[in-house]
């Protein structure tokens, strides 16, 4: 195959016949040249990164220029050939629908027709970085757990992301598929911590899958996710306990309807319990609670039974028996909500994690942050804290 232009011209013959008198001899012409043909060129391709490239960040394209030509095939495969998904742009640019695998090798294979109409090929391998630092990520609710329609999803990370674009590639990372779509939103509740809500309480039923797709992200100077993650769970029946100090009662509702109205005492003065909407974060039916974990030794130190946590100081719906008399009537615990042995138990094992549990009339505000606690913040404030600042409808 050559470069240039090649002209095939046809040559020219002449014949001369010359008669004398009135000589019947014919006479031949001279000859047509034959028609020019033109040949385009053949096509080149550079690709990039070039062949033996190291330390090629995960989120970049692959680029192909030809010159002559377009390029008509484009693959990207890893050591064992598997191909990866891209996409090809009309200038020649692929680019994968996620992010490269870290401290990996991958091949090119490149296919382009030039103006000549033949097919040219090339290839190129490259090798993906070694992370400087690394991104690992744990996820609450647990995989195939059964929750309470005010359970948020956690994504916790194991290094602060900080930088506004780092965290809306975290969040273009995270995909929410739920079986009856509502609308929701992420939001940073620290740089180590995104949750997911939604608008309002989950749907009775709904089933709700969760990929953290952090593979190849990157979340910070030199620092990279390495790992997916996912997890699915189901919303279970509707729980919802109004706690009120001022008739120091308790109002359990199972989807809209009362199936228990408890007695309670809460915190004493100086002690107040928290006024909010909470959630039911764990349950112990056995536990020592002792002062000395929110900085008061010797306060007290005492065994409790059918303990439902419900921020992360150390507030919890638990049996008191030693408060019988007060609950209902007067206020004597040191943040507590107090019921008595029977009453504690019904409602530990009544209780899903995830349930909503509101307490009113109290002087002490939830603050926001205080153990899962997306409720205590308004739908426009939560959606404040995406770095994409828009919903998800799922």
């Amino acid at each position: 195959m050559r470069n240039g232009r090649t002209i095939f011209t046809g040559a020219l013959t002449a014949a001369l016949i010359l008669g004398a008198g009135c000589s019947s001899g014919g006479t031949s012409g001279p000859g047509e040249p034959a028609r020019q043909q033109e040949q385009g060129p053949v096509a080149k391709l550079a690709i990039t990164p070039a062949d033996g490239t190291k330390k090629v960040t995960p989120d970049t394209g692959v680029s192909v220029k030809v010159t002559d030509g377009k390029v008509t095939e484009l693959k990207v495969a890893d050591a064992k050939g598997r191909e990866v998904r891209g996409s090809l742009a009309a200038d020649g640019t692929w680019r994968p629908q996620r992010p490269l695998r870290l401290s990996t090798a991958y091949t090119v294979s490149a296919q382009a027709t030039g103006t000549d109409g033949k097919q040219v090929t090339g290839q190129a391998t490259f090798t993906t970085l070694k992370p400087k630092r690394v991104l690992e990520s744990g996820m609450s609710p647990l995989d195939g757990e059964k929750v309470g329609v005010g359970m948020p999803v956690q994504l916790l990370l194991s290094q602060p992301v900080s930088a506004k674009a780092d965290r809306a590639a975290v969040e273009r990372s995270l995909v929410v598929r739920m079986s009856q779509p509502v609308e929701g939103a992420w939001s940073w509740v620290s740089d180590r911590e995104v949750q997911f809500r939604p608008r309002e309480y989950w749907p009775v039923g709904e089933q709700v899958t969760v990929d953290a797709r952090l593979a190849g992200v990157r979340a910070g100077q030199g620092l990279w996710g390495t790992k997916d993650r996912s997890l699915s769970f189901t919303v279970g029946e509707e729980h919802i306990t109004k706690v009120s100090n001022e008739t120091h009662r308790a109002v359990v509702r199972k989807n809209g309807e009362v199936v228990k109205t408890i007695p309670v005492s809460l915190g004493r003065p100086g002690d107040d319990s928290y006024a909010g909407v909470m959630i039911a974060q764990e349950k112990a039916a056995d536990m020592v609670m002792d002062s000395a974990t929110i900085g008061e030794p010797g306060e007290y130190r005492i065994r409790t039974k059918w303990n439902v946590r419900m921020t992360y100081s150390g507030t919890f719906f638990h049996a008191a028996p030693w408060s019988t008399g007060a609950q209902g009537s007067r206020n004597v615990s040191h943040g507590c909500v107090n019921a008595s042995p029977e009453n504690a138990r019904w409602f530990y094992e009544f209780t899903q994690r995830g349930d909503i549990i509101e307490v009113s009339g109290t002087s002490r505000k939830l603050q926001f942050g205080n153990g899962p606690t997306p409720w205590a913040k308004s739908w426009e404030s939560w959606l404040a804290g995406s770095a994409l600042g828009k919903p998800v409808n799922g």
